[in-house]
């Protein structure tokens, strides 16, 4: 299988850069200088629409979004290597449900206080600013409830899925989210980032 792997250091690429790294999947990687705007150039929006990185070719195939990208990887490598859940078992329902919870939940609520403290002057809005970080709030207090009961994500064991949700709470904690506000999360999250995986020049 031939993996090609579109990226960019620092960015939305990051989390896949270090799933490659964790499951040690063979790849080719092409750097994209997104701030020189190569993003946009027809042979790469020929391979991701939404001009955006990350982007993979499979075989010549290609496949974009982030949390599409982690669920393929899961189940092609984190399962042989123990570090995903194996199907039709509640671990999977879990790994899936939190991943999603991540990119999708956490990560709309997450927008919302990226472009109300980062985003255009006309609409930054400090009121919204902070009805967004509370909402964050009340997103982190349900992760850290669960991580009360358990070390991991999971269960008992480090997986792939520690990976995407750590890594796009790790980036909130950046954006302004209270992340260091709640304490099992604080300590999960600085687990995920000593992982050798998380290294390096992602």
């Amino acid at each position: 299988m031939s993996i090609v792997f579109y990226w960019h250091p620092q960015s939305s690429a990051s989390p896949i850069a270090c799933a490659l790294a964790e499951l040690q999947v063979s790849h080719e990687r092409v750097k994209v200088d997104i701030r020189a705007g190569e993003q946009r150039r027809p042979e790469f929006l020929a391979l991701n629409p939404n001009g955006k990185v990350p982007t993979l070719t499979v075989d010549g195939a290609p496949m974009f979004e982030a949390l599409a990208i982690h669920l393929w990887l899961g189940e092609n490598w984190g399962v042989k290597q123990g570090l995903w859940p194996v199907a039709g078992t509640p671990e999977r329902l879990a790994a899936l449900s939190w991943c999603a919870w991540a990119y999708v939940t956490y990560g709309a609520v997450l927008s919302r206080l990226f472009l109300t403290t980062h985003g255009d002057e006309q609409i930054r809005d400090a009121g919204q600013a902070a009805r967004a970080t509370a909402d964050l709030d009340s997103l982190l207090g349900l992760l850290d409830a669960h991580l009360a009961r358990q070390p991991w994500m999971l269960g008992g064991e480090y997986s792939l899925a520690d990976l995407v949700v750590g890594s796009v709470v790790g980036y909130s904690a950046m954006v302004g989210a209270p992340v260091a506000a709640h304490p099992k999360v604080q300590a999960w999250l600085g687990k995920v980032k000593s992982r050798p995986a998380m290294q390096g020049d992602v």
